[in-house]
This record gives C-alpha cells, structure tokens and sequence, in this order.
C-alpha cells in the first residue's frame, strides 16, 4: 500500500515517549549530540563543527564523502595531513613528503536541495523535520569544505527559494541561507530538481534532502532529471519519529500541513493501517532509489545526529568498494 498523500497531523498532541528505531550507538555515546542539546545553538557553524567533529572521532579514521577510493594522485604533504598516507616508496626515490590523493579527496561540487515545503514543519518533540534537515545540510557542508570540495545549496517549496552557487569560499553564504530557510509553502519535486539540475554546469555530488511526500514514481522521475546528467545522487529522507510511529491515542481533527485539509481521526482504529502504509512507502522509495544506482538513507528526527551522519559516511564507504 504506497502512501499517495502527506499523512496528516493532530492538534494540541503531546510529543511521543518513544521513537522509532533509532540504530546501535557507538559504545562512547553521549547526549551533547542528540537533536534537542542540538536545538538550543544557535549558531549553524558552531552546530556543524561540533557534529562533524563527533561522527569523524567515531569513524577513528579519515571518511570520505565521494564515491570513488581510487587513486588519483600525489600532494605535496601539508601540515596536518594523515601521516599513514604518505607514500613512502615515492619518499624513498625522491626524499621528498607526498601524500596519496584519491578520486573522493579531489576537489569536487557538492550541491545541497533542501526541501522547504510547509510539511517540513512538523514536529512532535524539540526538532522540527526542517531543523533536522538543517543541521544535516550543514553538518555535511562542513565536512565537504573540509575536504577541499566546493560546497552549494538550493533551497525549494514549489519552486526555487534560495539558490548559493557551489563554491570553495561560498561556506558562510550556505550556513546564512540554511539558518534563513523556513517551511510555509506547499512544495513539489520535479519542477524545483529540473530547474536545479539545469544550474549543475558540472558533475556533481548532488544531496536531496526532503520527507519525500510524494509517489515513488513521481520521485524517482524527479531524481532521475539530476541522475542522467551523470550526478552522484544521495537522497536523505528525513521523518518525524510520530510520522512513522503514529503514537496518538486521543480523537480529534488531523490537518495536512500542505493543503490545510482537516479531517476527524480515531487514532486506535488506523494505526496499524497508517505504520504499514508508511513502513510500505519507505521500502519501495528504498528499493527503487536504489535500484536506479542512487544512495538512499531515512533519517528519524529523534536519533543523534552524529550516530546518523556515522552510518551514512559508513555506508557510502562500503558503497564504494562494491562499485
């Protein structure tokens, strides 16, 4: 059963106890990274700084954004480089410090589609989906940077909002646009990712990021306008735990945050129908995205950001050996 329209939310409900599965955290795991200590800085680059300092220390090594782990070529070291990859052959010949490059360490675009339609404003606890989304967009923007890349954002309801061309210096101008962004219109895919794959003048690692209320179909023909320009696609579905729990128990008027359509629910009578809705349309969006050579991860709101930003840097890594 595919999820055909945004499920719709209740008034005055208190936020849910529990959540969904929220994944095996590292055995150092603290709180300082969970979404409601994250709510309360107030600055994105301190946010982002400190989120992607936690998931690099749980990496215990050098991860990588891009695709590739192929060797492209050598540097000159710099201080601060990786010791362990300088190639000490090439040191032996020459006396002389290089470092090894590979495809994924070579400058690069990384361009970010923050969805910032009116349903990214849900929320049922501290964070909302687009504040989620948000500290994500500008978790891997830091990172990215930090890997020489060059680092864009295009923010989109029905149509462009904000567009930050990608650009090694444009790092400040991202987190300014992401800290502007709010969610009050109804949105659309295809139309906003056509226009934005128009403006990719280059390949590119290109991130969508979004609760993707959409048909798979309608979905997967709005990627595919960024996929066949040869982009390497990432898509991060980001949901609030309630969206995919249903937690509710109390009757009462359930509004679309995208149409304003209100309508009376008994909660107990459609939950289990509601969770295999959902739980069907995550799989099929999973499965399909997938199947067209992109990368798909589901983000709950209430997980810590760092443990999320671990398993996709691990995934991507595991990714790249299989290619």
């Amino acid at each position: 059963m595919k999820t055909a329209s945004r499920p719709t939310h209740s008034e005055g409900r208190p936020a849910p106890s529990g959540a969904a599965d929220r994944g095996a955290a590292p055995a150092d795991a603290t709180t300082f990274l969970d979404p409601a200590t994250l709510s309360r800085i107030g600055n994105l680059e301190l946010l982002a700084r400190t989120v992607v300092e936690g998931f690099i220390n749980g990496l215990h090594r050098s991860p990588h954004l891009g695709t590739s782990l192929d060797f492209a070529e050598h540097r000159a070291y710099m201080p601060g480089d990786d010791t362990r990859r300088i190639d000490w052959r090439l040191w032996a010949r020459t006396d002389r410090y290089y470092v090894k490059e590979f495809e994924a360490d070579t400058n690069t675009n990384l361009s970010i589609l923050l969805d910032v339609s009116s349903s990214m404003s849900y929320t049922s606890g501290p964070v909302s989906k687009l504040d989620y989304a948000r500290y994500l967009a500008a978790s891997l923007a830091w990172f990215a940077h930090g890997q020489r890349d060059r680092v864009g954002l295009t923010t989109f309801d029905s149509e462009i909002v904000e567009f930050v061309p990608p650009s090694a210096r444009h790092l400040p101008a991202l987190l300014h646009a992401l800290a502007r962004a709010r969610a009050e219109r109804p949105g659309s895919l295809r139309e906003p990712l056509a226009i934005a794959s128009e403006h990719l003048r280059w390949r590119s690692m290109v991130l969508l990021i979004s609760d993707l209320y959409a048909e798979p179909d309608q979905v997967l023909d709005a990627l595919e306008q960024l996929r066949q320009r040869g982009n390497d696609v990432m898509v991060m579905h980001v949901l609030d735990s309630a969206e995919l729990e249903f937690p509710f128990d109390e009757s009462g008027m359930f509004e679309d945050l995208e149409t304003g359509e209100r309508i009376p629910l008994l909660p107990a009578r459609m939950r289990e129908r509601y969770r295999a809705a959902i739980h069907a349309h995550i799989a099929e969006l999973s499965a399909r995205i997938g199947d067209h050579g992109m990368d798909y991860s589901m983000f709950d709101t209430s997980r810590p950001l760092d443990y999320a930003l671990f398993d996709f840097l691990s995934r991507r890594e595991r990714l790249a050996r299989v290619r």
